[in-house]
């Protein structure tokens, strides 16, 4: 995989070990295949540190359930048959932005999953997925991680810098200043480095990285780690301040 802020498979799970988590994951379900959606509820009900709040294919249901529980990760599966997962993402994401949004579903095009990113999807997950894989995304997108199927990443960029970037967020670029630090972390994140990576190679603490990416993505209005890979990929940072 060309990147570790995209990561698949069971290495994204390692960084925090199960037992160290204060709380469980909390978790709503929209999905609107029944068998599949008390199948996977089942699942992570017994798997420990997942607590499934609501598992509904009834929109509003759990949409309501959503903005009440503001749960850490909201699965959504990409075919709703009635209903526009894509709309259902963004508006997920603008209602209750901290709520972190997975695609479920089968492997989408490369125009869809860079429409579902800039919607506000942080993970996806095929149907084939295995259990550990499965389990292993939900808990590297709670956590923070933007986490791509190894299938999705060798052309996604190249898609996402395509489309993801607007005319506003050019203009925008050129206008904003960035700190010496900010550039140096918005050149680790293109190379694919995770925020633990970052802090060694520069030798600072991980939340002061934290800060330094959240700070960027403020600046360069962007929503998400993936963004900031796309225009480093698309154009230089801009200049540091004096």
């Amino acid at each position: 995989m060309p990147t570790r802020s995209a990561r698949s498979k069971a290495e994204v799970a390692q960084d925090i070990p199960v037992e160290q988590r204060a709380a469980p994951i909390s978790l709503v379900l929209i999905d609107d295949n029944r068998l599949l959606r008390e199948g996977i509820a089942s699942m992570l009900h017994e798997q420990p540190g997942f607590r499934v709040l609501a598992a509904s294919a009834d929109i509003d249901e759990a949409l309501e359930r959503v903005r009440a529980a503001k749960p850490d990760v909201v699965l959504i599966d990409f075919g709703l048959a009635d209903h526009d997962s894509l709309a259902l993402t963004e508006q997920v994401r603008l209602e209750v932005p901290d709520a972190r949004v997975i695609i479920m579903g089968l492997l989408p095009a490369q125009e869809d999953v860079a429409a579902f990113v800039r919607a506000g999807a942080r993970g996806f997950i095929m149907k084939d997925a295995s259990f550990e894989d499965f389990f292993a995304t939900i808990r590297a997108v709670a956590d923070g991680e933007e986490v791509l199927p190894s299938e999705l990443t060798n052309s996604l960029f190249s898609q996402i810098v395509r489309n993801v970037s607007s005319e506003h967020r050019a203009r925008l670029a050129e206008e904003v200043r960035m700190t010496n630090r900010e550039l140096e972390v918005i050149s680790l994140l293109g190379e694919g480095l995770s925020n633990k990576e970052i802090a060694k190679r520069l030798n600072i603490a991980v939340h002061t990285v934290k800060s330094h990416v959240h700070n960027v993505l403020e600046k360069l209005a962007l929503h998400s780690r993936l963004e900031v890979v796309a225009f480093t990929h698309k154009r230089r940072p801009p200049n540091p301040t004096p």
